[in-house]
């Protein structure tokens, strides 16, 4: 049976590889799902009631939590964001890093091939 870390790894790898390839909103995608497991992941350790596996209605839902970790909400937000009319995120942004950092943040883990986030 698969693990969250598990699933969120190879979300993260795919992702990778669809960035390698030009295939940046696939990436983006990729990324934002691997956030919903390590979303899924701190509900279920928390005790917090998971709206289900959508992982866009995860992170808002977490969004909502005052006291989760500043790291985690900024992480979050940037996951939630819209990009821009030419489908782009603000210059340094990097959805993998800053699922890294949620990781980080909730869990106290880290995600491979992902370096940690200092």
């Amino acid at each position: 049976m698969p693990t969250w870390k598990t699933e969120a790894e190879k979300e993260i790898q795919l992702g990778l590889e669809e960035r390698a390839r030009g295939m940046e909103g696939r990436a983006r995608v990729r990324a934002r799902r691997a956030a919903g497991h390590i979303v899924g992941e701190y509900f279920r350790r928390t005790g917090f009631p998971d709206p289900g596996p959508n992982a866009y209605e995860r992170l808002n839902l977490l969004l909502a939590i005052p006291t989760i970790p500043p790291e985690a909400r900024t992480a979050a937000r940037y996951l939630t964001m819209k990009v821009n009319m030419q489908y782009q995120l603000p210059p340094g942004v990097d959805l993998f890093t800053e699922t890294q950092r949620l990781t980080q943040a909730l869990l106290g883990e880290t995600l491979a091939p992902l370096p940690p986030v200092e």
